[in-house]
């Protein structure tokens, strides 16, 4: 039966979940310097700011092993797992997504459901003219990232490796706070690139209540390119979050439910 899958199907999707593959991706990406401060208050506990203050926007195209075809856009700050009183023996670097935005249900989904992705519907679009790259992100009629970069020349292939957190946290069924704790897990993610071309970029970040991305300050940029290539991933779990201390951070990572209501206004049009 379609709605409950049988034991081959079951293995055939247990293998696709052990190790996701996203394929013939097309990246830009700008780095900046941000406010520690603002790095500091949006990390939630049990990571701490990585060695700088740096935040990473990329927008891509993608294909994979699990989702189909998508493009997809994140915000992910530096960060570190495993610090103690200031001493980085054993930590583990990587960056905390801080936002997502993806132009699938599919992709949606399964990086939510799988790594705890914190993933919203948007539109996104990318552009490639000449050596001029330009990635826009789009939802509910605000532009919440216009990316643009002149690129250099192609520095050939490489492979590099990536550190990902993400949070699991599940809204309680009475609406009270967290279903149980929090999880993180940790993304390590294998890139096989076969175009790397670094380039001089801007970034205008837009918001509304839903998206607050104005708040995050630029200070400097660092870096911009584009890579094409495919990158793997494996997921593990390596920490925990108390449900009542990771709730303003698991809120603050949805939509803002309040600013939904349109029962008023349907109750004063029937009046």
């Amino acid at each position: 039966m379609a709605f409950v899958k049988t034991a081959d199907e079951v293995k055939q999707i247990s293998a696709v979940l052990q190790a996701p593959r996203f394929t013939n991706a097309q990246r830009g990406y700008l780095t900046f310097r941000s406010d520690p401060d603002f790095i500091a208050e949006v990390l939630p506990p049990s990571l701490e700011p990585g060695a700088e203050p740096l935040i990473t926007v990329t927008v891509g195209e993608f294909g994979s092993n699990c989702v189909g075809d998508f493009l997809g856009a994140t915000i992910s700050l530096a960060a570190r797992h495993g610090q103690t009183d200031g001493a980085t023996d054993g930590a583990t670097d990587g960056a905390y997504v801080l936002t997502m935005f993806m132009s699938t249900d599919h992709a949606i989904i399964f990086g939510r459901d799988l790594f705890g992705e914190p993933k919203k519907h948007a539109e996104i679009s990318l552009n490639m003219i000449g050596n001029q790259f330009r990635g826009t992100v789009d939802r509910l009629g605000v532009r919440l990232v216009d990316l643009s970069i002149s690129l250099g020349d192609d520095s050939g292939p490489a492979r590099s490796q990536a550190n990902s957190f993400n949070i699991k946290a599940q809204p309680a069924a009475n609406g009270i706070g967290l279903e149980a704790d929090a999880v993180i897990t940790l993304a390590a993610f294998t890139n096989d690139l076969s175009v790397n071309r670094a380039g001089q970029g801007t970034l205008i970040l837009g918001g509304g209540i839903h998206d607050p991305l104005t708040d995050i300050p630029i200070n400097e940029i660092v870096a911009a390119g584009y890579v094409e290539g495919d990158l793997s991933a494996s997921v593990s779990v390596i920490d925990t979050i108390p449900a009542e201390v990771f709730l303003p951070y698991a809120y603050g990572r949805l939509d803002h439910w309040p600013a939904l209501d349109t029962s008023a206004r349907k109750a004063d049009a029937a009046e």
